[in-house]
């Protein structure tokens, strides 16, 4: 029983770092109808600076969000301004093309600036744990989860109380009656994705602590976010969140109870199962397919 509840609990806190990079993709796939394949090499960009202020500079990498997050900010503003603003319009099919194309630039440039090896960030509380009784929690974990749920609750914040947030939402819901109050939706979608690819910094200094990673590393994450926001429903935040603490206790139960290796095969096996059962996902909206636009 005491190995189930340490399992749940590992599962939670990794799960929560997945709800934080879920949710940025999710929240540029809802008011963008952008599926931003190159999320993942972002975030693995993301956990080489975060690496290389750890490395070179002894900055704590959970600290490094403090730079790794307005550095991602300002490149997901480049990034739109110089060629996802040209999808305007374009089926969502096109976003996919566009992304994997500047997810490979990004690898390739990686590359070359840190090489192809393996490149992990050790912080002194890397190998510590906080004990309860029979339980343990590793602090790289908790500290992960903490800053995650911290991000996170920023973002729902900006998102339910902000002007910014206040016209996001409203871009998501109507663009038309967004216009009618004053809204400009370009500006709005640029700073959307800017948010977006934002919580890949955070993400990626929290992943260069729990994950070691190389620059191919994120088809194996784009893989993880796609299930998750899959599960959860296309374009729901509350859905990202659900789904992203499901994938986490799915992938610790199976790497404790089956094989480590197995579980990388959890994502693709949710985003079977829900599209055979769900395809709306957990959260999702069912659409008709015979609707007139």
């Amino acid at each position: 029983m005491t190995q189930l509840v340490q399992t749940i609990i590992l599962g939670l806190l990794i799960g929560g770092v997945y709800a934080l990079l879920a949710a940025g993709l999710t929240l540029i796939f809802g008011v963008m109808d952008v599926i931003n394949v190159a999320q993942g090499a972002l975030l693995i960009l993301a956990a080489f600076i975060a690496w290389t202020l750890w490395n070179d500079l002894g900055i704590d990498p959970l600290l490094g969000v403090l730079v790794t997050t307005p550095t991602m900010f300002a490149l997901g503003w480049l990034m739109y301004m110089l060629t996802v603003r040209f999808l305007s319009g374009k089926p969502a099919s096109m976003s996919v093309l566009l992304t994997f194309a500047l997810a490979l630039v990004i690898e390739g440039v990686m590359g070359m600036i840190w090489s192809t090896t393996y490149h992990a960030a050790t912080p002194g509380y890397f190998a510590q744990s906080f004990r309860l009784g029979d339980l343990y929690f590793p602090k790289a974990q908790v500290f992960g989860c903490l800053i995650a749920i911290g991000v996170l609750s920023c973002l729902y914040g900006l998102l339910r109380s902000a002007w910014p947030g206040r016209a996001i939402r409203a871009v998501s819901e109507n663009v038309s009656s967004a216009l009618l109050v004053g809204v400009n939706p370009k500006k709005v979608a640029a700073l959307t994705f800017a948010i977006g690819v934002a919580t890949t910094g955070a993400g990626g200094s929290i992943a260069a602590v729990l994950y070691p990673f190389l620059p191919g590393s994120h088809y194996q994450w784009i893989s993880r976010l796609l299930g998750v926001i899959v599960l959860g429903g296309m374009g729901s935040l509350p859905g990202a969140v659900i789904g992203a603490l499901a994938l986490g206790v799915a992938e610790t139960t199976t790497a404790t109870y089956v094989s480590p290796r197995w579980a990388t095969m959890v994502p693709y096996a949710l985003i079977i199962v829900v599209l055979l059962a769900r395809p709306q996902g957990i959260m999702g909206a069912k659409l008709r397919e015979d609707a007139v636009v």
